[in-house]
């Protein structure tokens, strides 16, 4: 019987179930439909009194920071320095799941923003009448590897909602229903795990 191909070339003898290659995939690129979204310590006054949630979510919009651009001029030159840092808004589609209550949880934190029964911005609902607690103080957005593990994280901090949408209302759609929250942060980090 003639060499094979890899016992010519390598050295190697591939055998049926023996010394075949492996195939790695840790070097693949991650895949964009694998994350996971989590927010910690919500408003306390939510109806569902959840703390930290965990919810479906469908599609994720980039989140981003960008730096404002001074421009400086002196003579025949033109430089440019480092300005004011500004988070770009992030647009979450959830699955409207029943069991975690996610339509109610997401209208209630809106509502701590702003309820559109009162017209109260930021309502008073702490004891006393101090200010309310409108701003999650973190919002994760896991994205995991092939084996379901967290390989990189995206936190963003102070995030309240800043629209609430629910998805159209159409009998000839065959999916689930959805909902459209905005959101607004301060401060982002992003690290591999």
């Amino acid at each position: 019987m003639a060499d094979s191909f890899y016992k010519t070339r390598y050295g190697r003898n591939f055998q049926a179930g023996q010394g075949l290659p492996h195939i790695s995939s840790e070097l693949d690129s991650h895949r964009i439909y694998q994350f996971e979204v989590q927010f910690f310590g919500l408003p306390p006054d939510l109806a569902t009194q959840q703390q930290d949630l965990t919810l479906a979510a469908k599609q994720v919009t980039a989140p981003g920071m960008a730096v404002e651009d001074i421009e400086v001029n002196r003579v025949n030159d033109k430089v440019y320095y480092p300005g004011k840092a500004s988070p770009e808004d992030i647009t979450i589609t959830f699955d409207n799941l029943m069991l975690r209550k996610t339509s109610e949880t997401l209208w209630e934190w809106f509502k701590s923003s702003y309820d559109p029964m009162t017209g109260e911005m930021t309502k008073n609902s702490a004891p006393g009448g101090g200010n309310g607690t409108f701003k999650a103080n973190r919002m994760d957005i896991f994205q995991l590897d092939n084996t379901g593990t967290p390989h990189s994280t995206t936190q963003l901090y102070g995030v309240y909602p800043k629209s609430w949408k629910a998805a159209e209302f159409n009998y000839e759609t065959n999916g689930f229903h959805t909902l459209e929250v905005t959101f607004r942060y301060d401060f982002m980090d992003q690290f591999n795990n």
